[in-house]
């Protein structure tokens, strides 16, 4: 078993900057996911920013990368930062997603904009 979902994640994918590690597993896709999705949204976000520290790189698919988003963002839906992130993500990697891409960041621009209070009269 791997210590943290980065650590699975390198062996399935490898990764950009550093050497996969030696491994006694087979790895496939569906354990990983398997782990991915009951992953904590701390353990998702570090493997999305050590695997692919600048958004436009790395060895992660696009739709695991879309998928870590989603999961993430389902543990923490009222994070601007995040919805922005993720919607950065959505944009580079295809004009597929921009309509979701863009309703994040109107989202996170919403959440970002506190409310006026308006007096009682």
């Amino acid at each position: 078993m791997h210590a943290t979902l980065t650590e699975h994640a390198r062996c399935v994918w490898g990764d950009e900057y550093r050497p996969t590690p030696e491994c006694d597993r087979g790895h496939d896709e569906r354990s990983f996911v398997e782990e991915l999705t009951f992953a904590d949204a701390d353990a998702i976000l570090a493997m999305l920013r050590e695997l692919a520290p600048n958004l436009v790189d790395g060895h992660l698919p696009v739709w695991v990368r879309n998928l870590a988003y989603r999961l993430a963002l389902l543990q923490r839906p009222d994070d601007p930062a995040l919805m922005r992130e993720a919607a950065d993500s959505l944009y580079l990697h295809g004009p597929d997603w921009d309509d979701i891409a863009t309703a994040l960041r109107r989202r996170a621009d919403t959440l970002d904009t506190p409310e006026t209070d308006t007096p009682e009269t």
